[in-house]
C-alpha cells in the first residue's frame, strides 16, 4: 500500500509541476489571444488565428485539466502534438540546444498519457 500511495504523490506532483510550467508558455498565448492580437507562427497554412488558436489549447487549456486530473489522458495529447510541431517543425532546422525544451515537455505528455493522473484527480484512475 505504501508504493501505491507514492506513486500517486509522484504521479501527481509530476503531472502538476509539468503541466504548471507550461502554463508560462501558453498564458502569454491566451493573453494574445484575447487581447485580439492574432500574429502568430502558421507552419501548416491553416491561418495564424487557427494556429494561435490550437496552441493556447495544447500549452493553456489541457494543461489546467491535466493539473485538476480531469481527462488528464486524452488532455496530454494535444500538448504533446504542439510540443511536436514545436521541436520538429517550429525548431526543426535548430540545433538539439535550441529544441530540448520542446523535446522535455513532448516526452513529459506523452508519459502522462500512457500514465494518467493517479488516484489524486479528479478521475481518480
Amino acid at each position: 500500500m505504501k508504493n501505491t500511495l507514492l506513486k500517486d504523490i509522484g504521479l501527481a506532483f509530476f503531472r502538476i509541476a509539468i503541466s504548471a510550467m507550461m502554463l508560462t508558455h501558453g498564458l502569454p498565448k491566451f493573453q494574445k489571444l484575447i487581447a485580439g492580437d492574432f500574429q502568430f507562427a502558421d507552419p501548416f497554412g491553416i491561418g495564424e488565428a487557427p494556429s494561435l488558436f490550437l496552441a493556447v489549447i495544447g500549452e493553456f487549456v489541457c494543461p489546467i485539466l491535466i493539473i485538476i486530473g480531469f481527462k488528464s489522458r486524452l488532455a496530454a495529447i494535444p500538448t504533446a502534438i504542439t510540443m511536436a510541431v514545436a521541436a520538429f517543425v517550429a525548431h526543426g532546422a535548430d540545433d538539439f540546444s535550441t529544441k530540448e525544451k520542446a523535446l522535455f515537455y513532448l516526452v513529459a505528455f506523452i508519459t502522462i498519457s500512457l500514465v494518467g493522473p493517479g488516484k489524486f484527480g479528479i478521475d481518480k484512475k
